[in-house]
């Protein structure tokens, strides 16, 4: 017999959202796919450290931008068309990208492919949301999942391929993404145009509300010094394509577990402000030692694979703050927060590799830290919001409890007159 109203298995989903969430896992590849080859680029395109840093930027921020019109374009010609033209981009632009001849092109087409990232990242969140078994919260473990796995596998695919020639990683994410196409066309059913389409400027418009605008400065600075040290630790460690793409295996696969497992635990009992003020200090901490121990590479590789855990508890909670405390649909939440958040993703390991050639290679983790921990302090001012979304989940949580258990009994009686009256007809006969 089944019991009504037990919770679903984020995990047991529909055909169409186990596409959406494999395209994702290779969309989140191409953030960390370039860090083992990173320098390689550097040594065998004759570039800066700054020029090499600029494929982060383009690719970061060309998404934040395009995050602005995300919301439109979907209104307009529907989340799965829009689904579509975003992995066909990132499938054109990554084969492009590995078929450049220099690090200028490189960094061009990883601006297309940035575009078509946005437009598949925004819309895949709001149909995972609203296909998959759950709920809201099951939707964003499954998301979560989707980002950290994809974060984890992209540096060890990156480091393989790259240890054979540094265009196989883009080639590679090329044939990747094409699976994910076929897969969405296939199985993603065609999804109906809103009643009323978007406006370009409502996500810019939602910035007046301060909580969005908050939650997503906080985003903006914390990304900063993720992208810190996810865009220049590389160079300090002076090893192979291969063990760097190992050395960013293991922290991924500490970001995919605490994204999932350790950030739902930890809310729980503490509550999402705290433990992202705990979260947001430690990855200070953590860059702060990098900076200062620069030159010591085994203590930046064992700081930049724990970092990992703390990464993996922002990614998640980070995300879920904005979309509880924000006033405004939920898809407008998530392309504004796109928005803020990859500005200071993309600019960051730009500057630092202008700031570590012009001064020292300890300054840039030294600035990250000093902006995460504005960011922790920044956090506070929104404390009172985050407590009370996680009260308002509890209380939830306790009326859906609470409705559970009428339904329980009532299994349980039938269950127990059925056997009764069995045993009652067995007397009989």
């Amino acid at each position: 017999m089944s019991v009504h109203g037990a919770s679903a298995s984020p995990f047991r989903q529909p055909k169409a959202v186990w596409a959406v969430a494999f395209a994702c896992v290779i969309s989140f590849m191409g953030i960390g796919l370039v860090d083992p080859i990173l320098p390689a680029l550097a040594d065998q395109l004759q570039a800066s450290h700054a020029q090499v840093e600029l494929l982060f930027t383009s690719y970061l921020v060309v998404t934040a931008l395009a995050m602005l019109v995300t919301g439109w374009v979907s209104s307009r010609i529907g989340a799965k068309r829009t689904l579509i033209a975003g992995l066909v981009l990132i499938v054109v632009f990554a084969a492009a990208a590995g078929a450049a001849g220099g690090i200028g092109g490189i960094v061009g087409f990883r601006a297309g492919w940035g575009l078509g990232n946005a437009l598949f990242i925004a819309t895949s969140l709001a149909v995972i949301v609203g296909s998959a078994s759950g709920g809201f919260g099951g939707a964003i473990v499954l998301y979560e999942t989707a980002l950290g796995v994809g974060i984890a596998t992209g540096p060890l695919l990156g480091g393989l391929l790259g240890n054979l020639s540094w265009r196989g990683p883009f080639f590679g994410v090329a044939a990747l993404m094409l699976v994910a196409l076929v897969a969405t066309v296939v199985f993603v059913d065609p999804t109906p145009k809103p009643a009323e389409p978007s406006k370009l400027s409502e996500p810019l418009v939602a910035l007046k509300h301060r909580s969005l605008r908050t939650t997503s400065l906080v985003g903006l600075l914390y990304n900063w010094g993720f992208f810190t040290l996810l865009g220049y630790a590389p160079f300090l460690m002076n090893l192979s394509a291969l063990r760097l793409g190992a050395v960013f295996f293991a922290w991924g696969i500490l970001v995919a577990l605490f994204a999932v497992f350790g950030a739902t635990f930890l809310k729980d009992r503490f509550g999402t402000a705290r433990t992202l003020y705990g979260s947001l200090i430690c990855v200070a901490v953590i860059l702060a030692v990098i900076g200062t121990f620069s030159g010591s590479v085994p203590t930046v590789i064992v700081a930049v694979i724990l970092s990992g855990a703390f990464v993996g508890l922002n990614n998640t909670l980070v995300t879920t703050a904005v979309m509880s405390i924000s006033p405004v649909p939920r898809n407008v939440a998530s392309a504004t927060y796109g928005f803020v958040r990859f500005i200071g993703g993309g600019l960051a390991p730009f500057v630092a590799g202008l700031v570590a050639a012009a001064v020292n290679v300890h300054l840039p983790f030294w600035i990250a830290a000093v902006v995460v921990l504005a960011g922790a302090a920044l956090l506070t001012t929104v404390h009172g919001p985050l407590e009370q979304a996680d009260a308002t989940d509890e209380s939830e949580e306790a009326e859906e409890a609470v409705t559970e258990v009428p339904a329980v009994e009532e299994e349980a009686i039938l269950a127990e007159d059925a056997l009764r009256h069995d045993q009652q007809h067995g007397a009989r006969r």
